[in-house]
């Protein structure tokens, strides 16, 4: 079996957490702590990669993904 490494963002609200695998669409998942929302995370990029595979389609492997901030006036 083969180790991916891929990027996750972590987000913390009042309901816990929300977690997302931006290079893979649609692939998030929540936990109630930040812990359970990282393994639950791994648990759908599996899943993910594992249809993607079974319909043929690439899995990105060399991913940048990179976080900054703007400014906006409201």
């Amino acid at each position: 079996m083969k180790q991916i490494t891929l990027p996750i963002i972590v987000e913390a609200d009042a309901d816990g957490y929300f977690v997302s695998c931006p290079v893979l669409q649609g692939c998030y998942s929540q936990g109630d702590t930040y812990e359970a929302a990282v393994g639950n995370i791994k648990d759908a990029i599996r899943l993910h990669i594992e249809d993607r595979l079974a319909s043929g389609e690439e899995v990105p492997e060399h991913v940048s993904v990179s976080l900054s901030t703007v400014e906006v006036a409201v």
